[in-house]
């Protein structure tokens, strides 16, 4: 019988940790010993390939090579619904917000699992990602969807690498379309005082003016509270808040404020302008009579933007007022957080330097605020060349 020691280039290999052995069938044997225990123990391995001694010998090499790497991994039935059902209990439980949480379930439950989820983790391959992106392009899913889902299973992958169930990322070679382009609906500035003039002193007329102002998301809008807004004694003077905390309506929880916000940059600090700090004025002394006229009913909630009753809002219900308010009056169609592209469009329009409007958008990276308003950039750099060519030519 044909029997091959691998010793390895590794110094720290013991002699007798692989070995290739040929069987009467005219396959190969491989056989190694993988990475100690927590007891010291070492469990024993074999795998059968029908090939070249030389392939046979690259095969156990690769083996070998993945333990002096770190990157053994026992062999598992595992298939990717049940791995996703781990990741989503543990990691995702214990490290994103809830609304991220029912976000990724919502992914895993409409594509993941009709599609790949029978596959076994450890066999799934590029191939059949692709394939799956192909067949989500060809059933009309816009290709930021599709990008989507490829982050989610790259990232869920890099967990089960990390915890020893892959050894790599299968997902990392996979090709899925770019992100969707599509131009960002805008009003024009007379087209938003127009609807601040016809929202003004209705349920949410504060709020819309608010919204504009600061370029908060919905859910930071209703998650503030005082405690986390700071207004100045003196009057036309700039006061600020800090977002915190966010408020959904979640599935199965209904209401619920997380303190944790969509990204490490959404947690900041946004300066407020005189007119803002006056808008929060109003609003304060508006929900101290409310307070007043409520009596024990009041709900002493410490929201900014509250119901009469001062419960918290319900998101959904600011988008759906502000949708009828442009029906009703015939404006261009707009959502709700069209009115935070506005705040960013018109300051980038008026030479506000990108990373400023990133860090009050709260932006992960000043890189994300370009790609969005990218519209907006070509106006910037002619402003930009113009002005050198003054300078050059003694303009000042």
């Amino acid at each position: 019988m044909d029997r091959i020691q691998q010793t390895g280039t590794s110094k720290s290999r013991r002699r007798g940790q692989g070995c290739v052995v040929k069987l009467p069938s005219g396959s190969w044997d491989l056989k190694w010993y993988g990475p100690a225990d927590q007891n010291g123990k070492k469990k024993r391995f074999s795998l059968s390939v029908k090939c070249s001694k030389k392939e046979a010998q690259k095969r156990l090499n690769q083996k070998l090579a993945e333990i002096d790497s770190n990157r053994h991994v026992d062999k598992s039935k595992e298939t990717v619904t049940k791995f996703m059902a781990r990741f989503m209990a543990t990691h995702v439980a214990r490290n994103c917000t809830l609304r991220t949480a029912q976000g990724y379930q919502g992914y895993i439950d409409r594509h993941i699992n009709p599609n790949i989820g029978s596959i076994v983790l450890q066999k799934l391959t590029i191939f059949q990602i692709d394939a799956l992106y192909g067949n989500m392009l060809a059933n009309g899913l816009s290709g930021t969807t599709i990008l989507q889902l490829h982050r989610i299973l790259k990232k869920s992958f890099n967990w089960g690498i990390q915890t020893k169930v892959l050894n790599g990322n299968p997902a990392d070679g996979a090709t899925p379309p770019k992100k969707s382009q599509h131009q960002m609906e805008m009003w024009d500035v007379p087209t938003i005082n127009q609807f601040l003039e016809l929202s003004h002193g209705t349920r949410f007329g504060d709020l819309y003016s608010f919204a504009v102002r600061t370029g908060l998301r919905r859910s930071e809008i209703c998650g503030l509270k005082w405690e986390s807004v700071d207004l100045p004694s003196g009057d036309g003077e700039n006061g600020s808040l800090s977002v915190v905390g966010v408020l959904h309506r979640l599935k199965g929880y209904g209401l619920k404020r997380e303190e944790e916000t969509k990204t490490n940059g959404s947690r900041r600090p946004v300066r407020l302008s005189p007119d803002v700090v006056d808008l929060l004025r109003q609003v304060k002394g508006t929900q101290q009579l409310q307070q007043i006229e409520y009596g024990s009913l009041w709900n002493n909630t410490g929201y900014v933007f509250t119901n009469q009753d001062g419960s918290p809002i319900i998101p959904d219900q600011i988008t759906q007022d502000f949708a009828r308010i442009i029906k009703r009056n015939g404006l261009p169609h707009l959502t709700f957080h069209g009115l935070r592209h506005t705040f960013a469009t018109l300051g980038l329009k008026k030479g506000i330097n990108p990373k400023v409007v990133s860090e009050a958008l709260g932006h992960s990276k000043v890189g994300i605020t370009l790609d969005i308003y990218s519209h907006v950039i070509p106006a910037m750099q002619d402003e930009l060349v113009n002005a050198v060519s003054d300078i050059l030519s003694g303009g000042g």
